[in-house]
């Protein structure tokens, strides 16, 4: 099943989401969805006002970009139904990550995300982060895989305290696989540096490459059960339809 959720919204009524979860939670639904949406729109408003330094032309550079990532990858993801590709990735601290082996243990809940440096990201991981005991009522994990290096995950993970696996997909071969891999064009790299956003500094030299933001939720048995994957990068799975897609596992 896949849930188009379009800028953090639910995809079920409030009430019957609210049903859902508020047996035995330890947290309240209400609360952690009504933050959620209030943080997403605070950093919409943070960042509508960082680009006021940005000249029309560098606006005309991004929105240019956009339009072009939208032809090439109209419908990005692999769609639910699919067996999820394996993959072994280094994670924050050296240990390779085996998928099948992840999946041994029970469903996964699949994180593509650009990087550190994204503040939609972040706010996403820090949701995953505040609901993880949601997900692992359904004995479920949490893996986050970014283009970044091992290095930048490192301390991410060190900063914020992420308690769940982040890997780093160097090669960016799992990005493919997975159907959710472009390019920033070097004008929009020019420009993101000079506003003081190096992606090379976090991927490494010439690493241009990045995920558009994606989730999906496998079951034990290997197979994409829900997803979603957009190229607006704003655009993320809310902690309350993975949770709706774990209950349907």
């Amino acid at each position: 099943m896949y849930f188009p959720i379009k800028n953090l919204t639910s995809v079920m009524p409030l009430a019957a989401f609210l049903s859902l979860i508020l047996v035995n939670s330890h947290v309240s639904a209400a609360e952690n969805i009504a933050s959620y949406a209030e943080k997403t729109k605070q950093s919409m408003e943070k960042m509508k006002k960082k680009r006021t330094t940005w000249t029309a032309q560098d606006k005309a550079i991004m929105k240019a970009a956009d339009e072009k990532l939208a032809n090439e990858l109209p419908n990005p993801g692999l769609p639910a139904g699919n067996k999820a590709p394996n993959f072994m990735l280094e994670n924050a601290f050296g240990e390779i990550i085996e998928l099948n082996k992840e999946l041994a243990k029970g469903p996964v809940v699949l994180i593509f995300y650009r990087g550190a440096w994204c503040p939609y990201c972040n706010l996403h991981l820090h949701a995953l982060k505040k609901n993880l005991p949601e997900f692992e009522k359904y004995g479920a994990q949490v893996i986050a895989i970014t283009p970044q290096s091992p290095d930048k995950s490192a301390e991410q993970v060190k900063k914020d305290g992420f308690p769940f696996q982040v890997l780093s997909d160097s090669t960016t071969s799992v990005m493919k696989d997975y159907k959710l891999y472009f390019e920033l064009p070097s004008e929009l790299m020019r420009v993101y540096k000079e506003h003081g956003l190096d992606v090379e500094e976090f991927n490494g030299k010439g690493g241009n490459g990045l995920p558009t933001p994606g989730a999906f939720i496998i079951d034990k048995n290997g197979i994409i059960r829900t997803m979603q994957a957009e190229v607006d990068y704003k655009s993320r799975m809310a902690p309350e339809a993975i949770i709706a897609a774990l209950a349907q596992l």
